[in-house]
């Protein structure tokens, strides 16, 4: 039969072997994994991550064989584990970003824990292998963003790992686990009838269970695959009448991914990711390195940063609705503010974990800077995280204005985190659950994850 998308993206998924690697995209990747495996560790402190796994142990008996973040003296069934872990990830939305816009990792990374230790000893995959189908998972996202022009802006209608994300969990797992072509193409199949989350709850409890959901069901997906499941065998094509995986956006132009033969150029290979400095949106980067950058310039006219000089803050951002926040009153809330963190910016000279507790958020004089702000939306700054800028103004009593802007703040993939910084905000996230030991371990596993000779250890 003729090629489809989807058959392509199958067959890609099934022939996709470890030597298509390249050291770029392997050291890329590695450094995702250990800044995701971080922040899941420090999201499992979270309230949202502990009704998550009562949940889990209340509502379902299950064969308990797969790790909890932050927890080992837990175990969940394998696809619960990969829900947990999943929300402790993107719980304080602390984890990776790319472009198009989609956090990638956390997606797909707690489905393939869960896997690795849900196989017998006698099939246990290697690190290689588990590199490989973490790199799939990766893969099959950007793809699947890259045939949209809608994808490549700050999202309005479905938040993008909910989507994608489910998608490059399926095939990350299906592709671990060894499936044929025509279970993987099921696999996608069946994942994208359980993908999909409005951005309405966006800032709430319950985008982290986003993240849970996609490494979850597209685990499911897999699963089911691998057990018989039939899905429609052209759900990744345009196929006028009947809405596939384009339901999901309003302009949808898939091409078919070659099956790779000497070589392939994975997309990690060109785009690399953005790695988050604090625990906020993406968009937050912008204003706090601008807002930090002002910060200074008032401290050397003023000799110190006083509130009560400054007339008005101006804050030019682009437009996008769930992020432009005046005066949030809950953390998920904060997280998604502008205004918030380039005061808290502002105020502290710092936007860390502290920032977004409840005493923190409701500082009488945080309320008073938020009062003093005001929002432009200048034409040139478009909702696009790889076009956008952050501004920030402080217009004086006096009548003078300093002014700090950011066009590319530090972990952008333009500016890319350094190993130390990495490696810092790593052994910190860490360090709120494990002890210095094995911390150190995860840094050394990690970094020789392609010779490690069972990834279930990891």
């Amino acid at each position: 039969p003729e090629e489809t998308v989807t058959s392509s993206f199958a067959s890609f998924i099934h022939a996709v072997r470890p030597e298509h690697l390249s050291k770029t995209v392997c050291h890329r990747s590695k450094r995702m994994i250990l800044d995701s495996i971080g922040v899941g560790l420090v999201g499992s402190t979270t309230h949202v991550f502990d009704i998550a796994l009562q949940y889990c142990r209340e509502l379902y008996s299950s064969v308990a064989v797969s790790s909890v973040y932050g927890k080992p003296g837990i175990k969940l069934s394998p696809t619960l584990a990969a829900f947990t872990n999943g929300v402790a990830t993107h719980s304080m939305d602390f984890d990776d970003t790319w472009h198009p816009a989609t956090h990638p990792s956390g997606a797909v990374l707690p489905a393939l824990l869960a896997a690795s230790q849900m196989l017998p000893p006698s099939t246990k995959p290697n690190g290689m292998d588990f590199l490989l189908a973490f790199n799939v998972g990766l893969e099959v996202q950007g793809r699947l963003m890259h045939f949209s022009t809608e994808a490549h802006d700050i999202p309005k209608r479905f938040h993008p790992p909910s989507v994608v994300g489910t998608m490059g969990s399926a095939a990350a797992t299906a592709k671990l686990l060894s499936l044929s072509a025509a279970q993987c193409a099921h696999a996608l199949g069946i994942a994208a009838s359980l993908a999909g989350a409005p951005m309405a709850n966006a800032a709430t409890q319950a985008k982290p269970l986003h993240i849970g959901n996609a490494t979850r069901l597209g685990f499911e997906a897999a699963l089911l695959a691998a057990r018989g499941v039939e899905a429609n065998p052209l759900i990744l094509d345009d196929i006028p009448g009947c809405s596939g995986f384009s339901a999901f956006y309003s302009v949808y132009q898939p091409k078919p991914l070659s099956t790779p033969s000497d070589h392939h150029e994975f997309l990690l290979e060109k785009q690399d990711i953005a790695f988050k400095r604090f625990p906020a949106h993406l968009g937050m980067h912008w204003v706090v390195d601008a807002a930090l950058s002002v910060r200074n310039l008032f401290i050397n006219y003023a000799g110190s940063f006083s509130p009560s000089l400054i007339r008005t803050i101006v804050l030019k951002i682009p437009v996008s609705k769930y992020i432009n926040r005046p005066f949030p009153s809950s953390e998920h809330q904060a997280r998604h503010s502008f205004q918030f963190n380039a005061c808290s910016a502002l105020l502290d000279g710092e936007v860390g974990l502290s920032s977004f507790t409840e005493s923190s958020i409701h500082r009488q004089e945080l309320r008073e800077l938020l009062d003093k702000v005001v929002v432009e939306h200048p034409e040139d700054n478009v909702a696009n995280f790889d076009k956008m800028y952050g501004e920030v103004a402080l217009l004086l009593h006096s009548g003078d204005v300093l002014t700090g802007k950011c066009d590319t703040f530090y972990g952008h993939w333009r500016k890319p985190l350094s190993k130390e910084s990495l490696l810092k905000k790593f052994r910190s996230n860490a360090s709120h659950v494990l002890p210095e030991e094995k911390i150190e371990n995860i840094i050394t596993m990690v970094d020789n994850l392609e010779n490690l000779s069972d990834s279930s250890q990891l």
